[in-house]
């Protein structure tokens, strides 16, 4: 498929396909012996699995597992989280949507890299434990050691609209969830969100343009940025950090100076130390002329616990809006946003992410403040 979304990423990310059914059953259907309470389904990473027919009380382990469960309208038959969900709703859209998530029993620390509690997961007793980032052999250990099947998902590759190894993650839950139609539609929606951003800027001229402030293990400032930047892939946008290859890179200032972009924009996890840096480096801003003219704006941050993919959608429309406002005259960046939202989380939290980083706007470094106002066709 066409390469859009490398929202990105560094987390040892597992680049297995799998599917639903036996190894030898490559039509994605479950297998099950007649009168069975149990089917057979072969997760991410190839293990074969043996899950409950009828799946009704689940929990959600890893970067991103949760998310998904959201997206497949299951969040009512999680019945523990981990602590990272329950502490943190900072840039989550899906727990901002489903606050009640962080009234449940604990399974755990959670984080990168953090195991799920096993004695917690035996006191729940969940039908089934999708969990994602971990190597097969210490799934068979969580597995072994709680007697409750273990089934790993999967993102792929960080930050990608149309990447094969998340829906087949979203086809694989909706399987053993009863939820495939939903699936079905989630990863429909995807797709031709992709498709509408790629029409809308085929055969178009696209200033140079360069993205700040991304996250990296923490916030960052000007310096971070991203080569094949997937919004900006999917708009056909000129990025200037793409001869450096791809994925995440750290560059030096006078780099930014010798590319002096048209447009920046500035992933607002960062923000702030690029407001605090301006203050100190007047100068240096005011001598790109994406500042001198007015052409600095900030989106909203989509790398929390993995690519928040609903965000990094709505980012594309008001990048796109930006840069090609007579291509987007008829989208309105914020109601985009929720309606994205309100579709893959089922409510609209454009607000919530808005107050919590800033929203989408255009921001005036001169006086180290920001103003945010939508851009309009000319």
């Amino acid at each position: 498929m066409r390469k859009v979304l490398a929202l990105l990423l560094v987390l040892l990310v597992v680049s297995v396909s799998g599917c639903i059914g036996t190894t030898e059953n490559p039509t994605n259907t479950a297998t099950t012996e007649p009168g069975s309470a149990y089917v057979t389904v072969t997760d991410l990473l190839g293990r074969t699995v043996e899950v409950p027919a009828n799946v009704s009380r689940v929990v959600a382990a890893g970067p991103g597992a949760l998310r998904l469960i959201v997206y497949l309208n299951a969040s009512d038959m999680v019945i523990g989280v981990e602590d990272f969900e329950k502490r943190y709703n900072y840039g989550r859209p899906y727990i901002l949507a489903h606050p009640e998530l962080k009234e449940l029993p604990t399974i755990g620390p959670g984080g990168p890299g953090k195991l799920p509690d096993l004695e917690a997961l035996v006191k729940l007793k969940p039908d089934v434990i999708f969990i994602t980032y971990v190597d097969a052999k210490t799934a068979d250990d969580i597995q072994e050691k709680t007697g409750i099947p273990v089934v790993v998902l999967s993102y792929g590759q960080l930050a990608t609209f149309d990447d094969e190894e998340l829906f087949k993650s979203l086809e694989l839950a909706g399987k053993i969830l009863g939820k495939e139609k939903r699936a079905e539609e989630v990863i429909n929606f995807i797709k031709s969100i992709q498709d509408d951003l790629m029409k809308r800027t085929e055969n178009v001229e696209s200033p140079a343009v360069y993205v700040g402030g991304i996250g990296y293990k923490g916030a960052h400032g000007i310096e971070s940025t991203e080569a094949d930047y997937p919004p900006f892939v999917v708009l056909h946008a000129k990025n200037v950090a793409d001869e450096l290859g791809e994925g995440h890179k750290f560059i030096d200032k006078e780099q930014l100076l010798e590319w002096n972009p048209d447009y920046i924009f500035i992933d607002e996890g960062g923000l702030k130390l690029v407001l605090d840096d301006y203050q100190k480096d007047p100068n240096f801003y005011n001598s790109l002329k994406a500042v001198r003219e007015g052409n600095v704006y900030g989106i909203l941050p989509y790398n929390f616990y993995t690519t928040n993919i609903g965000t990094a959608l709505a980012d594309a429309y008001f990048i796109g809006k930006v840069l090609y406002p007579e291509r987007f005259e008829d989208v309105s960046p914020t109601k985009k946003a929720d309606e994205i939202y309100t579709f893959l989380l089922g409510k609209p939290v454009y607000t919530e992410m808005a107050e919590q980083f800033g929203g989408f706007g255009k921001i005036d470094l001169a006086n180290g403040t920001v103003k945010y106002s939508l851009p309009t066709s000319p």
